[in-house]
């Protein structure tokens, strides 16, 4: 007998969070006349699972950097500044393409800062996370685009592990159907379709779109081992990539979204990352038909500890002078042995 199940069911609200009693400080804070703070610490599930990606992403890229010959560690000097920026750009391209939500008639103008609500997106933490990246790897002597190439994959891990918080938020789902994986959403959710029947089923695109990257990063591993990609190809493989499937899963997504020329603004996104993916390929393959000589720009480069050293002899200051010293000791040696010679000629 094969088990087969009839429906992903959703998490309930509870899961959404972790809720912890901090009473013990907060009502010190009280004493102090700050009664604004709550008892209750609130941990979102979704951070939760943003933060898991964001590890994850960063232990692949530091093996494969470091593999590549970069110090061990480096890759931390880079992503303090493509974090910051990456989530800037994602608030900031949120708000622009869902105008609706924060600007107009009696909405605070403020709320657009209000990211603890909600409210980011990917293209627009890759366009501020790029400018952060290109910051960390002049300052650190990085190659880009061999940070990028490294990055690649564990992008596309950090995503999987991201849409898991989708899930627990109950959100972003796909369009009804009758498969039997087809995904749970309550009938109070304020995301159910109106005139949609209570059970109805959903698309769980969340699930799709995790299968989707998970297999993007085996496609970028494996194509790694039988082509060259260096020079941002690898990162220009992800951009087409996650630009294809998000394509797909977007277009079957029933949340509002910002309408241009017919199609989605997230597609469109999407359609952009393909076209940049494909240009970054197309371009570096040109320029840059070879490999990279490191993953250093020159001048920039790491040496480990002890890699001047080929043995364990050890000399003086005077031999480590060169040759130069050594003959200026060999002439004063003669002329001391002709000073001898001549001396004892003389006494004869």
């Amino acid at each position: 007998m094969v088990f087969a199940p009839t429906s992903i069911p959703s998490p309930t609200p509870e899961w959404q969070s972790l809720k912890f009693d901090v009473s013990g400080f907060t009502g010190w804070l009280h004493s102090l006349g700050l009664p604004q703070f709550n008892n209750t610490l609130e941990i979102r599930v979704y951070a939760l699972c943003i933060l898991a990606g964001i590890v994850l992403a960063t232990i692949l890229t530091s093996r494969r950097l470091t593999a590549r010959g970069a110090e061990p560690g480096v890759v931390l000097d880079i992503i303090l500044w493509a974090i910051p920026f990456g989530i800037i750009g994602a608030r900031i391209y949120h708000v622009l393409t869902h105008p609706g939500d924060y600007f107009g008639e009696g909405i605070e103008w403020w709320k657009m800062f209000a990211i603890w609500e909600g409210g980011i997106a990917i293209f627009g933490s890759l366009i501020g996370g790029a400018v952060g990246a290109y910051i960390g790897c002049r300052l650190s002597g990085i190659r880009f685009w061999t940070f990028a190439d490294a990055l690649a994959p564990g992008m596309l891990l950090a995503q999987a592990a991201g849409r898991f918080g989708n899930y627990f938020n109950n959100e972003l789902f796909g369009t009804p159907t009758d498969l039997p994986w087809g995904l749970e959403i309550q009938s109070s959710n304020p995301a159910f379709p109106v005139g949609l029947a209570d059970g109805t089923l959903f698309h769980p695109t969340f699930l799709y779109e995790v299968i989707w990257n998970l297999a993007g990063v085996a496609v970028i591993l494996l194509l790694e081992r039988k082509l060259r990609l260096q020079w941002g190809k690898a990162f220009g493989v992800y951009l087409i990539w996650y630009g294809i499937g998000r394509t797909m899963f977007e277009t079957m997504r029933v949340d509002p979204s910002e309408i241009f020329f017919g199609v989605r603004t997230n597609v469109w996104g999407a359609l952009f990352a393909i076209v940049v993916g494909l240009l970054i390929i197309l371009i570096q393959r040109r320029e840059h038909p070879g490999a990279e000589p490191g993953p250093y720009r020159p001048g920039a480069e790491w040496v480990p500890a002890g890699a001047g050293v080929e043995s364990s002899d050890t000399y003086s200051d005077d031999e480590l002078r060169g040759d130069g010293a050594t003959d200026s000791r060999e002439k004063e040696s003669v002329a001391s042995d002709a000073t001898s010679v001549v001396g004892a000629k003389s006494t004869n």
